[in-house]
């Protein structure tokens, strides 16, 4: 239905958009998730034509539409786009914002607009609002209309720009069961939106744009359980991370407690998981693995993640591979007793570099 192709859009100081290659199948719900300031509005503004790409070729229905001589707004009546900021006509009633365009634009008499428009109305659940002037509606009203007047031109698909990010929390949940209505009924869609569960749930295609491009792509359960890049990961569980890399046997493991305790106080995570963990990087490292190696050579991350409240310690070395329950520290084998820790060993046998061994250890809030 639409194929993007090599597209990239440059401003004078950003690149949003370097080289986006992606076909939008008929009927295809997507969500375009990423951090602000990654291209997303600006891919939905370039496929609509409101901005104009620097290069690359866009395709509807395999008509390139970006191409010299292509008739700018016949392509946009296939295209209809909802905005943030709902773009009503202040100075006419609902029921004119949603005929005028019906009539200037598709040629229908005043009878079949309002008719129409009606139907639409009464779709959106505000049929009783016809008469009223915009700044008599809340903003989720407002929205709503917004949508029901681009459903009104019949496109092929709809753009949303972050459609429900200017309104108050009340009024969110309504804008988006008519959106979901929209996604039932079979309509080809595209949502930029922050709202991960609104677009887990409605979606089949996830977008998670950054990097000047669509980063990471997959169905909603592959985005949201078990994303594979580290960007994505990190987006999707609100992940905050400290690195090291042990090199030498002089390695001061009191810059590690230094940082967690400050990493600690501002993630808000409790001090006894805290603890735990430095106690068990210790023992696996200083007094296990770093013994092994005249010259060690280990990699190691710490992660909290947000949304699922758990504490991650990941180790990646060279060499010898070590079990942690060979350990005689019976503090350390107490903890991975316990139910809220869980830990994971594993020689790497397609490992892509040399660190061929791994530990990963989870550390859960008791409730």
């Amino acid at each position: 239905m639409i194929e993007l192709r090599h597209l990239r859009k440059e401003y004078e100081n950003a690149i949003p958009l370097e080289d986006i290659n992606v076909t939008i199948n008929f009927g295809d719900v997507i969500s375009v998730i990423g951090p602000s300031g990654t291209g997303k509005s600006t891919l939905l503004r370039c496929i609509n034509l409101l901005e104009e790409p620097t290069s690359g070729d866009i395709f509807l229905d395999g008509e390139c539409i970006t191409a010299k001589g292509c008739d700018i707004n016949r392509v946009r009546k296939k295209m209809g786009m909802v905005f943030q900021s709902f773009n009503l006509f202040g100075h006419l009633t609902i029921i004119e914002n949603i005929m005028n365009p019906q009539i200037t634009l598709l040629g229908k008499s005043k009878q079949e607009a309002y008719d129409k428009a009606m139907e639409l109305l009464s779709t959106v659940g505000l049929a009783s609002k016809a008469l009223s002037y915009p700044d008599e509606l809340s903003g989720g009203q407002q929205q709503r209309i917004a949508i029901a007047r681009t459903l009104a031109m019949d496109p092929e698909i709809i753009l949303f720009d972050e459609p429900t990010s200017a309104l108050d929390p009340s009024m969110i949940g309504e804008v988006q069961s008519v959106i979901r209505m929209l996604a039932k009924s079979g309509v080809t869609m595209m949502i930029v939106t922050h709202e991960m569960d609104f677009a887990r749930k409605i979606s089949n295609r996830v977008f998670f744009m950054d990097e000047g491009g669509i980063y990471e792509e997959g169905t909603p359960k592959q985005i949201f359980e078990n994303p594979t890049k580290e960007k994505t990961r990190k987006f999707i569980y609100r992940l905050s991370s400290l690195r090291y890399r042990i090199d030498s046997q002089d390695f001061d493991f009191s810059t590690i407690s230094e940082e967690m305790q400050g990493y600690s106080e501002k993630l808000l995570i409790e001090m006894e998981r805290v603890s735990k963990l430095q106690m068990s990087l210790e023992e696996l490292c200083a007094n296990n693995l770093m013994q092994m190696e005249k010259n060690p050579d280990i990699k190691i991350k710490i992660e909290y993640s947000e949304k699922s409240d758990i504490l991650f310690l990941f180790i990646r070395y060279k060499g010898e591979h070590f079990d942690p329950k060979d350990s005689d520290n019976e503090l350390f084998l107490s903890i991975l007793g316990e139910k809220t820790t869980e830990i994971t060993d594993e020689i790497i046998k397609e490992s892509h570099d040399e660190y061929n061994n791994s530990i990963s250890m989870k550390f859960k809030w008791e409730d």
